[in-house]
């Protein structure tokens, strides 16, 4: 897992927790609308964190027949987009289990994440994307669809 911090005279880049959906639209998908993302994410503009059950979420999804004909038609593998998580995230301890309730338990460590970091929220999850407003007077600093 990458471990990599900025230069001690550079601020720290700010922190960003990352849904499972957007990771494939930056790796697998290569959405246009992730390219600025994708872009921060290779110049080390933001900081993406991440845990290991993430990781494994990620893992278990890459598995699914529809996302396997996705990854055969952009020619790539289960390997390459492991190694592109491992590559641009920095692991963190999981997060203890925040006030906040998401109706969708898969979605809940990824607002845990982001509030205890503070820490922007990419997500397209409506159960997530319904609780922006709460999120954001707990100090996350966005959630939404978008990298902005």
């Amino acid at each position: 897992m990458s471990k990599a911090s900025a230069p001690a005279d550079l601020p720290t880049p700010p922190l960003w927790v990352l849904d499972t959906n957007i990771v494939l639209d930056v790796f697998l998908f290569a959405d246009p609308a992730a390219q600025p993302l994708r872009e921060a994410l290779a110049h080390a503009r933001i900081r993406w964190i991440s845990t290991e059950p993430m990781r494994e979420e990620l893992a278990r999804v890459l598995g699914y027949p529809h996302i396997a004909k996705r990854m055969a038609f952009y020619h790539r593998s289960f390997e390459d987009l492991l190694r592109d998580f491992d590559t641009h995230t920095h692991t963190v301890e999981v997060a203890p289990r925040a006030p906040l309730r998401c109706k969708d338990p898969d979605d809940q460590r990824f607002i845990d994440l982001a509030l205890v970091h503070k820490a922007g929220l990419l997500s397209k999850d409506h159960a997530v994307l319904c609780m922006a407003k709460r999120m954001r007077a707990l100090g996350v600093p966005y959630v939404g669809t978008v990298f902005t």
